[in-house]
């Protein structure tokens, strides 16, 4: 039993570093980053500004992970920091506030990284010209967007989000 734990703990490390590989890849190969730090005028900034955004990945990816751990609203209800009624009220505001600036930011970047990679979108038929790809380009693209659907389908049709694909 130990030996599989740590076979699955090994595994999942692993797919979370070739997950966040591929992120960070992406967000480098359009250039977004730079691009935020140029529209901004920090460009001498600009490593403070990229591990924004890994401290930023990384603190999703815990609270998204151990959302079951990190309960801060119950331990805060639970010790009643401010009387009963004080804490209720002051928690409303103090997670509402949260949300709103959670929904903000990832609003701005998944806004920014969509245009990004739309910008993107312009370098395919460049690159299909130059390794000689005339003819299927269309079939190609076809075929990614439906597998893109279908593992989507198979997604949702089979709840894999609730119970992880087990």
């Amino acid at each position: 039993m130990l030996i599989k734990q740590i076979f699955m703990a090994v595994l999942g490390i692993s797919f979370g570093f070739v997950v966040s590989g591929g992120v960070f890849t992406v967000l480098l190969s359009v250039g977004l980053i730079p691009r935020f730090a140029g529209k901004m005028h920090i460009a001498d900034k600009i490593f403070v500004l990229e591990e924004m955004v890994v401290l930023g990945t990384l603190a999703g990816d815990f609270l998204s992970i151990f959302s079951d751990r990190l309960n801060i609203g119950k331990w805060v209800l639970a010790h009643n920091l401010s009387g009963s009624a004080g804490t209720i009220t002051a928690w409303s505001i103090i997670s509402n506030v949260i949300l709103i600036m959670y929904g903000a930011f990832s609003g701005i970047f998944v806004g920014a990284l969509a245009l990004a990679i739309a910008e993107m979108l312009n370098t395919i038929p460049i690159f299909s010209r130059r390794i000689g790809f005339r003819h299927g380009l269309g079939i190609a693209i076809l075929s990614v967007a439906l597998g893109k659907l279908i593992g989507s389908l198979i997604y949702f049709s089979q709840q894999v989000f609730l119970c992880g694909g087990v």
